[in-house]
């Protein structure tokens, strides 16, 4: 998920029935970003969803 849509997961996350469910963010936008950009926003994001898998699972 885009910084820039956060908002908007949210609130499908309340509606769906699961609030506060957790998910890992990148930085917005991902069209113009380089090759190289968009390789470090995702190992951000699999850190972050690392994290989060280890969290839930405690």
């Amino acid at each position: 998920m885009t910084e820039r849509f956060v908002s908007a997961a949210e609130t499908m996350g309340r509606v769906l029935g699961m609030p506060g469910y957790a998910f890992s963010t990148i930085a917005h936008p991902v069209s113009s970003a380089s090759d190289s950009e968009l390789a470090a926003r995702a190992r951000a994001a699999i850190e972050q969803g690392c994290k989060l898998l280890v969290q839930q699972g405690t």
